[in-house]
């Protein structure tokens, strides 16, 4: 997303838009067309075929993504806006300092689910000073 794709990606990080959907959203379609595709070949040789696990693969990617990315973390959909839980809270640092940067170059924390240590023991500091 921040290679060769991030015109497709950049409004993600430089809001250039007023309505919902962003050219971002377009990564729905490039992930969803190949697995639905894995999944017809699949189908036709049989469940246990390698195309249809890897169809499973970026199937279950996509739903990840959406459930952590958009809805978790950019609060898209408003589900799941507060917690105390650790590693919940690493993971809106981290893409917290992933926004940072508003071009493709000099990024961190590219990871999704898993992110560098430091940002869990910042919540769980965090964490901590909200109980007392």
């Amino acid at each position: 997303m921040h290679g060769w794709l991030w015109d497709l990606h950049a409004d993600h990080h430089k809001k250039d838009h007023s309505g919902f959907l962003e050219r971002n959203d377009s990564f729905f379609l490039i992930f969803a067309v190949p697995s639905i595709g894995l999944f017809v070949a699949g189908s036709l040789q049989g469940l246990n075929a390698p195309w249809t696990w890897l169809g499973l693969g970026i199937l279950t990617y996509g739903i990840a993504y959406f459930l952590v990315h958009e809805v978790f973390i950019h609060q898209r959909i408003k589900w799941f806006k507060r917690t105390n839980n650790t590693y919940l809270m690493a993971i809106r640092k981290a893409h917290k300092v992933h926004h940072k940067h508003l071009g493709k170059e000099d990024g961190e924390c590219f990871g999704m689910l898993l992110v560098p240590f430091k940002y869990y023991l910042e919540a769980r500091k965090a964490a901590a000073s909200a109980k007392t």
